[in-house]
């Protein structure tokens, strides 16, 4: 499944998802030299940033085309 390829590129911590996260709002498409940007913000080489970036368009197409399920979420009701 899709969300089992971002972890299987290379080992990303949540830190440093959220630095790629804070990083790619800051550098965007136009931005001169954004993947050398977006790299040294999370502490990763280029080739790795833009492997995660492609692993996360892929996920958002799957997603987008319904092709990942919802979770089945338990309402608070049903707890004992």
């Amino acid at each position: 499944m899709a969300s089992n390829s971002l972890s299987s590129s290379s080992s990303w911590t949540a830190k440093e998802n959220k630095l790629f996260e804070k990083a790619l709002a800051k550098y965007d498409k136009d931005t001169a030299d954004r993947w050398q940007n977006v790299a040294r913000a999370v502490g990763k080489t280029e080739e790795e940033v833009k492997r995660h970036y492609q692993i996360l368009v892929e996920d958002l197409k799957h997603i987008e085309s319904g092709n990942v399920p919802f979770p089945n979420y338990r309402s608070g009701r049903n707890k004992r």
